[in-house]
């Protein structure tokens, strides 16, 4: 489908993949910024950068590119929000983030650039499981099949995986240790 929009720019195919992927994006929009119209408004001009950015890059796997796209979008309006000078009087707090929320989608937004190292410093076959299962949504038989494994060593490769990231993410202090 990417490869047709790029060939022939049918818009048409911007609204099939905001058929498929717009509530996934707003729920996204909606959990960054936790304000409805704020997370429509970020999903519409998510969708609306599409017509660009899809000719610009190579995706291989559009779900999570999305997600990156949609994140990205989300952080870059609150930064927006959080330097821009507003009076108070025209400031209308229903409508924009208060500062201690922004402070916590701060950390959120440090905690996942340090998932996505964790996950990145992962060894190749776990790299593989866990980005299929967690941001591709692949079953373990779906993801034995494409990486032509048996169950066990899916499994084990995903397990393995998580046990690294938290490893990982407790070594940077973002996790807090249970043990």
């Amino acid at each position: 489908m990417l490869n047709s929009y790029k060939s022939s720019e049918d818009r048409l195919i911007i609204g099939e993949l905001y058929r498929r992927y717009g509530h996934l994006v707003f729920g996204l929009c909606l959990k960054i910024t936790e304000n409805k119209n704020i997370a429509e408004d970020l999903t519409m001009q998510v969708f609306e950068s599409l017509y660009e950015k899809i000719r610009k890059h190579t995706i291989s796997h559009f779900k999570s590119w999305l997600y990156v796209v949609t994140r990205n979008e989300c952080y870059l309006f609150l930064r927006k929000q959080k330097s821009t000078k507003y009076e108070e009087k025209t400031l209308n707090s229903d409508l924009l983030p208060q500062e201690d929320e922004l402070e916590s989608i701060h950390s959120k937004e440090e905690q996942l650039i340090l998932l996505e190292k964790a996950i990145a410093q992962l060894q190749e076959e776990q790299r593989k499981a866990v980005q299929l299962f967690y941001l591709e949504e692949l079953s373990y038989k779906q993801i034995g099949e494409r990486l032509d494994w048996d169950l066990k060593k899916v499994k084990s490769r995903i397990q393995n995986g998580k046990r690294n990231i938290k490893l990982y993410m407790e070594e940077h202090h973002v996790v807090k240790s249970t043990s």
